[in-house]
């Protein structure tokens, strides 16, 4: 299954985001039709995208990037 184009899709939740430096990500779930697609953004571009299902295993994953991610010294971001 292909991305889905950015005017498709409406996001549906952001499960995290974290910063490093100047640099941000999130983690957002976005939802085309009938189906839902999960996505690693900075604030210029799409860095992942794939076909997420609302499962136990698949949010372990994001919370298994997460902290991947802030082992390296990304923190989360406060709102």
């Amino acid at each position: 299954m292909g991305s889905v184009l950015m005017s498709d899709a409406r996001p549906v939740a952001t499960l995290w985001r974290l910063a490093l430096n100047d640099a941000c990500l999130s983690c957002t779930v976005y939802r085309h039709d009938d189906s839902f697609e999960l996505r690693l953004e900075s604030s210029t571009a799409v860095i992942l995208t794939e076909h997420f299902d609302l499962q136990p295993r698949m949010l372990a994953r994001t919370e298994a990037l997460r902290a991947s991610l802030r082992r390296r010294g990304w923190r989360e971001m406060s709102d």
